[in-house]
């Protein structure tokens, strides 16, 4: 069991944060069969260009470096906000030293069952960094950039709702429901390592705060982080998942459907949590601008209202609203 002792000044610098490069290593790894299964749809979508890739041989300079308990650190560099790009994560994977690179590269390669040799010629060779970071480029070329403004808009999801219960509950209200395994007790965050027999391992923020990552893939469970170059930092599955494999899970009643007609009662549905234009077109997989008219309509029947949030507006169903979608 990791246990996180807090003090009070931490809950107020507890910040949120989402990393494209966190989500494609975990893609990498459970199509090379590291982590949870992926959907049958989005598995047959997604294996021929693993394949290809892998055939180049330039994914296997990344897959080298993850074993089924860790991965290379420098490859997951801590991200900064909700902003973060993928060219971000990349420049920082860059700028990793080789000496700081070296030795993590060699402890990975030692416990690894086989390598191929052009592979190991090149993470033994001048600059194992850059093309191990060229690979990861590639990849989320082929196998995650066109789908990530859907998963963002999910993670952005996720932010809102847990960054109010923060704000609303304290950490009883933030860690309710984010998993099984983490709990709030006597003044520490409690995340239960499931199989594990080691003992407890307790660290403190010391008044940092905590950044939580929601992820896609990190599901059906929670990573910690609380070594550098990372702060005490929490990743758990974003809200929304179940909706993102079983894309019907938002499917309208005939007699809603009906009523309000196809698009709109999804719409509907999916405010469940408040979301953005631009959070529901993409997590839909609709264009912006007829969610827009759709969410217009939805107000002037007084199904949904909306409210500024910083720069954004966020729209969630009235009470009639939620009474229509509730039949």
């Amino acid at each position: 069991m990791w246990r996180i002792e807090t003090q009070p000044e931490d809950l107020a610098r507890t910040r949120f944060a989402v990393s494209p490069l966190f989500e494609l290593i975990g893609l990498l790894r459970v199509l090379n069969g590291m982590g949870s299964r992926l959907p049958a749809a989005w598995a047959a979508r997604l294996r021929p260009e693993f394949r290809r890739l892998r055939a180049e041989h330039s994914l296997d300079l990344v897959l080298a470096l993850q074993s089924r308990r860790e991965g290379a650190s420098f490859l997951s560099p801590p991200p900064t906000g909700l902003a973060q790009t993928i060219e971000q994560d990349l420049d920082a994977v860059r700028a990793t030293p080789l000496p700081v690179a070296r030795p993590v590269i060699e402890k990975l390669l030692a416990g690894a069952r086989s390598v191929p040799v052009p592979v190991l010629d090149v993470l033994r060779g001048p600059s194992p960094v850059l093309r191990v970071a060229d690979a990861l480029h590639a990849a989320w070329r082929g196998l995650l950039a066109a789908d990530w403004p859907q998963l963002r808009a999910i993670c952005e999801r996720d932010v809102l709702h847990r960054a109010g219960d923060l704000s609303r509950s304290g950490w009883d209200g933030a860690l309710e429901g984010l998993h099984p395994t983490v709990r709030w007790r006597n003044g520490a965050i409690e995340v239960r390592r499931r199989g594990s027999t080691q003992s407890a391992s307790t660290t403190t923020l010391d008044g940092t705060g905590l950044l939580l990552v929601p992820s896609v893939f990190v599901w059906p469970g929670v990573a910690m982080h609380d070594e550098d170059p990372w702060p005490r930092a929490l990743i758990y599955p974003a809200r929304g998942i179940s909706a993102l494999w079983s894309p019907d899970s938002h499917a309208a009643p005939g007699a809603l459907e009906a009523l309000l007609g196809a698009s709109r009662a999804r719409i509907l549905l999916a405010l469940v949590e408040p979301a953005s234009t631009t959070q529901l077109a993409h997590s839909m997989g609709l264009a912006v601008g007829a969610v827009g008219d759709h969410l217009a309509t939805l107000r002037n029947a007084g199904l949904a209202d909306r409210a500024r949030v910083g720069r954004s507006v966020h729209y969630r169903r009235t009470p009639l609203g939620d009474a229509l979608a509730a039949r």
